[in-house]
């Protein structure tokens, strides 16, 4: 957030709250950060076939007693309240474009895509820009 205020030339004594300023330069908090990440990665793995490994280590359980006390959370656990708190479910994950869309990867209004430039070499280069086309 030291930076964000910095962007915004805004100090700590201004008491301009932090939701204020990411509002302000389009940002969107850590924790939505984070979950979208999540969610993204638990499509991929369930867009896997079914003997991928990655995909079968996502049903392993530790055998054993958990310790004492409130126990850790597990991945799973956490990306589950996640596509609760979204309102998702697995059968979503198979449409990936409507997946990223759900999870808000894809504002509807910020659609891009991807061009291929040629850069005056033989190697090209991926560039993104907007689509100003119907």
């Amino acid at each position: 957030m030291r930076t964000v205020r910095w962007m915004c030339d805004v100090k700590l004594q201004d008491r301009v709250p932090s939701k204020e300023l990411r509002v302000r330069l389009g940002f969107d908090g850590i924790i939505s950060v984070l979950q979208q990440n999540r969610l993204r990665w638990y499509g991929h793995v369930l867009r896997k076939e079914d003997n991928d490994w990655v995909k079968k280590c996502m049903g392993y359980e530790v055998e054993g007693a958990r310790p004492r006390g409130r126990p850790k959370k597990t991945w799973r656990e956490i990306v589950e309240k996640d596509c609760k708190a979204r309102g998702l479910n697995r059968e979503d994950a198979m449409d990936r474009s409507r997946w990223r869309k759900q999870i808000g990867m894809i504002d509807d209004h910020d659609e891009c895509e991807w061009v291929n430039v040629c850069s005056g070499t033989d190697s090209p280069g991926l560039s993104r820009t907007n689509s100003t086309e119907p």
